[in-house]
């Protein structure tokens, strides 16, 4: 962003809030522009971003854990630019008719911290992690690739299935989750997204043949979805659903077997699926390969593993590209996020204006 847009987002925050960027108009914002153009370009803004890794002030995300799930905040900043996701994991959550992932954001300006922008992240992260899988499949697995197991068909899986469909070439979709429902659902979602998908009866049978295996199961379990029978030579596996402390998807061995890719070492240590391997386990940050520093994929019968567990600074580029397509599109409102004063000095003043305290007749104490 160049300093002329910086200054216009900061005068607009002065003249009339943050802009608010609410679920429905979210989604309305994605159906205006398509969804194949918005994951198109959420992926080119990550890959921007991963491109001047350097420049960004980077930390493991915050989490607080329970028996049913964990709440997270995600910050990144860099000179100009500081942004935070708020988001849970339930897996229970369906139980009681809510998601099991619920998200929000902020994109703030460094230099003073104004909040410039507030929205939803819920269904902008399902796009974000898609495009962040497509992108990472697009660096490591082999370019012939045209079959794609689906392992997983809650909340995230048409996201994905899109994102390989229209940013990888994937052409045929093989699918399995122990809940029929969701499958059924997935089915009915990509009608006439020209994707010929199977259902199929296990795991084992959805990813024989497969080119790309991408798993994203939502129990907070260390679960064994894949095992090292499974996998056959030049497969990609792109695993998304272990994203945290005590929950994976992959067999060890196969791990040991494969070249494994992360997003940002440090976090993927502690929640990925390499939790489980010695602090010596040799892996590569995704951005190193971007850039031309380490080398991605080293033959086509190398098996390649994407341990994906989601990093803010995907966040970061998701929000600069839902604030960006709001502003051009003339979305979202302005919210007075942030009381805005004549004397900046004066903060009690907005009490004297309207409150009821300001009336008040006689002065009271607390109770001893």
């Amino acid at each position: 962003m160049n300093n002329t847009a910086q200054a216009a987002q900061l005068s607009q925050f002065r003249d009339a809030g943050t802009l608010y960027l609410s679920a429905p108009e979210a989604a309305e914002l994605i159906r205006r522009q398509g969804l194949p153009f918005c994951l198109q370009h959420m992926a080119e803004h990550i890959r921007a971003d991963f491109l001047r890794w350097a420049d960004f002030d980077k930390t493991a995300r915050v989490a607080a854990h329970s028996k049913d799930g964990v709440i997270e905040l995600m910050p990144v900043a860099d000179d100009h630019r500081y942004s935070f996701k708020y988001v849970n994991g339930h897996p229970g959550n369906t139980r009681f008719g809510m998601s099991t992932v619920m998200a929000f954001g902020v994109l703030a300006d460094v230099d003073t911290g104004a909040p410039l922008f507030l929205s939803e992240l819920t269904l902008t992260t399902a796009l974000r992690t898609a495009a962040m899988s497509a992108l990472a499949a697009k660096t490591l697995a082999r370019p012939d690739s045209r079959v794609m197991a689906l392992i997983g068909n809650g909340a995230q899986s048409e996201f994905q299935a899109l994102a390989f469909q229209h940013l990888v070439g994937i052409t045929t979709l093989r699918v399995y989750d122990v809940d029929p429902a969701a499958s059924a659902k997935l089915v009915a979602n990509l009608q006439g997204n020209g994707l010929q998908v199977t259902v199929c009866a296990s795991t084992a049978e959805a990813v024989r043949g497969a080119d790309i295996v991408t798993t994203v199961t939502a129990d907070k379990a260390m679960a064994l979805i894949l095992t090292p029978n499974m996998i056959e030579p030049g497969m990609h596996l792109n695993a998304v659903g272990g994203d945290c402390p005590g929950k994976t998807e992959l067999h060890g061995d196969i791990l040991d077997a494969a070249k494994v890719f992360v997003e940002y070492e440090p976090q993927s240590r502690v929640e990925g699926e390499i939790q489980h391997k010695p602090a010596d386990f040799a892996v590569t940050e995704l951005w190193q390969v971007l850039r031309g520093e380490r080398a991605g994929r080293d033959s086509a019968d190398q098996v390649t593993v994407f341990d994906s567990v989601g990093f803010a600074l995907e966040d970061f580029s998701a929000l600069r590209f839902m604030m960006d397509s709001a502003i051009r599109l003339g979305m979202g409102e302005r919210i007075a996020l942030i009381p805005q004063l004549a004397d900046p000095k004066n903060l009690f003043g907005m009490l004297n204006a309207a409150s009821p305290v300001a009336s008040l007749k006689a002065p009271f104490r607390l109770a001893a």
